[in-house]
């Protein structure tokens, strides 16, 4: 369902000339498994994600989700696409209700199907407490699971996540982390990025480790303890990214 092949971006920032966000990133993700990304802040998991996502466009190489290539069919991969991002804001006058309405509405649902989606995403997310409430008025969890919501109202077949619990309480983080095990278990294609071992240990079915904006190594957690000779992910990571600070 998701599959990158050379994914490069270039940034000019002026002052330091080119800069390569991602360089040449080529990885398969199959549907019914979760696809982590893992690597530290500045690594080129963002730059990534976006462009599978469409939000930014490639300098060269491509993606193909769900059939359709990123650079030349933009529009239908959004259709087959949920993106989800820690700094993802709501509209803050509008209620949790609203927001996802609108969402659905910009992905060509209305009437009695929207009602019912939202109304199932309310059950399996837990929001009907708040969800007549301002999203100004929501606390980060529940601002949270309203992103889900509006992410999912079109029942996308890929899910791209990107660092989804940053600076959520643990037991936010548990119900996202949930989540997206409930995505996996559906079937559901996901692209998952995190800086957090532990999410990775738990969630991910194979593992992409992306440093310099270029991945460094890519496997099972078994494989990459089999190749850095550790037990632990983090000094698996270490021993990838940063073999001398391993030493």
């Amino acid at each position: 369902m998701i599959e990158a092949r050379l994914l490069t971006k270039v940034f000019d920032a002026r002052k330091s000339g080119m800069v390569r966000g991602a360089d040449a990133v080529s990885f398969r993700v199959e549907p019914g498994r979760v696809y982590g990304l893992l690597g530290a802040n500045g690594a080129g998991k963002t730059t990534t994600l976006r462009m599978i996502a469409t939000i930014l466009r490639p300098t060269s190489g491509t993606a193909v989700v769900a059939g359709h290539d990123v650079v030349r069919e933009p529009e239908k991969v959004r259709r087959s696409v949920g993106f989800l991002a820690a700094s993802t804001a709501l509209y803050a006058r509008l209620t949790a209700r609203e927001m996802i309405e609108y969402f659905g509405r910009l992905n060509g649902i209305g009437g009695a199907e929207l009602a019912a989606r939202i109304r199932l995403l309310a059950d399996e997310l837990g929001m009907h407490e708040f969800l007549d409430r301002r999203c100004d008025k929501l606390s980060a969890g529940m601002k949270q699971k309203t992103s889900i919501a509006r992410t999912i109202v079109h029942d996308p077949q890929v899910m791209i996540f990107d660092e989804p619990t940053l600076g959520l309480d643990v037991m936010a983080a548990r119900s996202i982390v949930r989540f997206v095990r409930e995505c996996r278990a559906r079937g559901k294609t996901v692209l998952y990025s995190t800086h957090v071992m532990s999410e990775a240990e738990k969630l991910c079915d194979v593992i992409g480790i992306i440093h310099g904006g270029t991945i460094r190594a890519e496997g099972t957690l078994a494989e990459l303890r089999e190749r850095t000779g550790e037990t632990d992910l983090e000094e698996c990571f270490v021993r990838i990214v940063a073999p001398e600070a391993a030493r």
